[in-house]
């Protein structure tokens, strides 16, 4: 048998073979590009904003503009956070390989323990940078389609929470919300939260365990109360996701979230999967979470 003959029978063997052609698939992915601790100078900081970009595999190869998904890392982690743990590039690579989202950036901001807001002072405006600075960066210094409806948010923990605030008081700029795990939480639980933890003193206030903690500054910067009072058609501007494991210790805000949202009819996608507080969870369902802000892309 001549060399093209063998050729052709083994790709029409491949193709016979739906399994075995898949499984070889999964080796042969192309891979998109991840550009880690890239820098960005904020006037409005001070100081560099550190930020990873993960590029689909035909961003270098078209010259065609891309949505794009802001990805929120949790406190104490960074913008390295969910490629080395949450492996999201990876998972990116295989969803616009199987067609479950679209060629997007995913874009990885650093936020320190700022709690993505600006502090009860003023004084440390990560909120505005990231409204004004940030966003209008990455789509002067990137192939994106600048629009809301191809601009979507998520993140887990903190970076959940980031992920609601952003879009509830700012839903001009984005499509969809997929909070994981997010920091959310009752006005009983704020009152009893230890605020040595996670720089909460510094961002809300060095505030007694009393009332006094539910500030309006606190109800600004609350998902719970911003669902209760934001006008019911900016809410329903955004499509929203959350994703709480049913071991996960913050269990009780999010559901009272989902709560406050559908008394307000406003359609949300609730998932309660088994798991706690931890990258396991998190890197089995972020490709979810980007399905559904994918999905939003599609006219």
């Amino acid at each position: 048998m001549k060399p093209h003959q063998i050729v052709l029978v083994i790709a029409l063997v491949a193709l016979s073979s739906p399994s075995l052609f898949a499984e070889d698939a999964n080796q042969f992915f192309r891979q998109g590009k991840v550009l880690e601790s890239l820098g960005f100078k904020s006037e409005i900081l001070g100081r560099d904003v550190n930020y990873s970009i993960y590029l689909p595999p035909d961003y270098d190869t078209s010259v065609r503009q891309y949505p794009v998904v802001y990805l929120l890392h949790g406190a104490t982690d960074n913008e390295t956070a969910w490629v080395q743990f949450g492996e999201v590039d990876k998972t990116a690579d295989r969803a616009i390989a199987s067609r479950q989202i679209p060629s997007m950036i995913i874009v990885m901001p650093a936020a320190g323990l700022t709690w993505y807001i600006n502090d009860y002072q003023n004084k440390v405006r990560y909120e505005d940078m990231f409204i004004d600075e940030f966003i209008p960066y990455i789509d002067k210094h990137y192939r994106t389609r600048p629009q809301k409806e191809y601009r979507g948010i998520s993140g887990l923990s903190m970076g959940g929470y980031g992920a609601l605030i952003m879009s509830m008081r700012h839903p001009d700029l984005f499509t969809a919300c997929a909070a994981f795990s997010a920091g959310v939480h009752t006005d009983e639980q704020w009152i009893a939260r230890n605020f040595k933890e996670y720089n909460l003193a510094d961002v809300y206030g060095p505030l007694p365990a009393d009332q006094s903690r539910l500030t309006d500054h606190y109800k600004k910067y609350n998902p719970i109360h911003q669902a209760k009072t934001l006008p019911v058609e900016t809410l329903k501007s955004v499509h929203w996701y959350l994703d709480c494991g049913d071991d996960d210790f913050l269990y009780k805000g999010n559901s009272a979230l989902y709560i406050a949202l559908r008394e307000h009819n406003i359609p949300i996608e609730y998932r309660v999967r088994n798991g706690g507080h931890e990258w396991s969870y998190w890197r089995t369902g972020i490709v979810d979470g980007l399905k559904f802000i994918g999905d939003n892309f599609h006219r």
